[in-house]
């Protein structure tokens, strides 16, 4: 049986549903227990758990608050599941906060744990047993994907393609980003799509240059070494609350024009037109992949492989890649084998009704299922 802890919308519970359909049955949890019994390693589970919190408290006090509560939340889970040792622990995204203390108690109770969140394609899901995104259990070593493929050639193939078939870009939140059609024919440019600034893709994942922040600082010293003629052209993301808009203009402002801001140009129309996309991880760089674009990857990412993409691990190889941006370059033959594992094997197929409600194929829910079950076996 899974006990999953309820998303309170219809698209996670019936996701949740539907994978404990496959195994055997479920029981949504409606709050995480609470237990004011600590063990050895509550402290530490839950400081790390407040570390990565979506929701950081102002005050000294309501910090305090919300680590007793993490804390006990930590405890209850665990009791919870050393009670129940047959239940497969289950929530989403599962990395951050009570979620994360939520599935740490799960593990340290010693049963098995999925981990679900949307995935970057349609019709997909992400449903894993190490985690979503940087954690989830894709493979890093470029060789795996070449033995996997061996032999295959519907491993080979174009197959993948089908994935971005129906990919659009994301409905604006704000009034200030939009998604209209452009003429971007007339300069060369890189193309970077902001994240959403407190993400958990960019706080537990942002690698050297920590934020976006960081990362618009980083592009408006590193343009300096762009090819005569370029620029890099960015957009902010449409679901973000708070505006970058001060900050941008800082930045275009000391980059003398190499930094460019577009926040209405359609996403998708701008990878497309350009030379080449920027990313600290996010989906819109491995979904630009479908466009063949040269990405760079200046993040923690499940695609920041060589050869599918630019690597930029610190300031002075990110100056190196924008000197380079004419001759910027991928591996087509390994792209198209780790696509096809993505397609194939990582992400499964949903299926999503006109009311929003979304069925796994039970087949790929229960090869999640036992492979959560084998993670703790051995």
């Amino acid at each position: 049986m899974i006990a999953y802890l309820k998303g309170w919308s219809t698209k996670k519970d019936s996701f949740f549903a539907s994978v404990a359909k496959a195994a055997g049955g479920g029981m949504a949890l409606p709050l995480i227990p609470l237990s004011f019994q600590g063990f050895p390693e509550s402290d530490a589970r839950a400081k790390a758990a407040m570390a990565v919190a979506k929701r950081q408290p102002k005050s000294g006090l309501v910090r305090m608050l919300k680590f007793r509560l993490i804390w006990a939340q930590y405890n209850g889970a665990r009791r919870y599941f050393t009670r129940h040792p047959d239940r497969i622990a289950m929530c989403w995204n599962g990395i951050t906060g009570s979620r994360r203390v939520f599935m740490e108690g799960a593990r340290d109770a010693g049963v098995p744990r999925l981990y679900g969140e949307l995935a970057p394609f349609p019709g997909r899901m992400q449903l894993d047993p190490k985690g979503v995104n940087a954690l989830g259990s894709v493979p890093r070593d470029p060789g795996f994907f070449t033995t996997w493929a061996a032999g295959r050639t519907d491993r080979q193939g174009d197959d993948w393609r089908a994935m971005g078939a129906n990919l659009t870009a994301r409905l604006s939140r704000r009034t200030d980003v939009g998604q209209a059609e452009a003429d971007l024919s007339d300069e060369p440019f890189l193309f970077v799509p902001l994240q959403v600034p407190n993400d958990s893709q960019i706080t537990m994942f942002g690698g050297w240059v920590g934020s976006v922040d960081g990362m618009i600082a980083a592009l408006a010293e590193a343009s300096e070494a762009l090819p005569e003629g370029w620029h890099i052209r960015i957009k902010e993301h449409p679901s973000a609350k708070i505006s970058l808009a001060e900050l941008l203009a800082r930045a275009e402002a000391v980059s003398h024009g190499r930094l460019r801001v577009d926040n209405q140009t359609d996403t998708f129309a701008q990878v497309r037109a350009s030379r080449g996309v920027i990313t600290i991880n996010s989906s819109v760089g491995l979904q630009s992949f479908f466009y063949d674009k040269p990405v760079i990857v200046l993040g923690e990412a499940f695609f920041a492989l060589s050869g599918l993409v630019r690597v930029a691990g610190d300031q002075m190889a990110l100056r190196r890649a924008m000197a380079e941006a004419e001759s910027l370059a991928f591996d087509p033959a390994l792209r198209a084998t780790f696509m096809n594992y993505l397609d194939q094997v990582h992400f499964p197929h949903v299926s999503e009704s006109p009311g929003g409600t979304i069925e796994i194929d039970q087949n790929a829910a229960m090869t999640r299922i036992i492979a959560a079950k084998a993670a703790v076996e051995h």
